[in-house]
């Protein structure tokens, strides 16, 4: 259960956050929009995990690469930003969040434009034991 205070530090940061990341993309990534999709804050306080969402999809894993290599330069603007609403700025871990892949997926099912009946090479291979 998060507690107020967590859920309020949290929203500050993904606010940041996508401010951050924005003008990163704008200077680096033409045409690319990254989205931070939610922002959870350990009881301690002393780490984040930041759920991004990058589009196009074919850019994600070049782009979280990038990130996760600069994320001791994200996390010093982020504290720059946050220096007077926050004490202390907590260690930030990044992970893709893949929702929207799943739910054009799944609207791409829905369409029909995937058949697995005609085409069974869609499903997935099981193991037969």
């Amino acid at each position: 259960m998060e507690t107020n205070r967590q859920k309020k530090i949290a929203g500050v940061i993904q606010e940041d956050l996508a401010d951050v990341l924005r003008k990163a993309a704008q200077d680096k990534a033409h045409g690319v929009i990254i989205s931070v999709t939610k922002v959870k804050v350990t009881p301690d306080l002393n780490e984040a995990k930041a759920y991004l969402s990058i589009f196009p999809s074919e850019k994600k894993k070049e782009l979280f690469e990038s990130i996760f290599t600069n994320t001791h330069k994200i996390k010093h603007e982020l504290a720059q930003l946050t220096r007077h609403q926050l004490r202390k700025m907590p260690d930030l871990t990044f992970y893709i969040d893949d929702s929207l892949d799943y739910i054009d997926d799944i609207d791409v099912a829905l369409k029909g434009e995937e058949n697995p009946i005609k085409d069974p090479e869609l499903l997935s291979k099981k193991e037969k034991k």
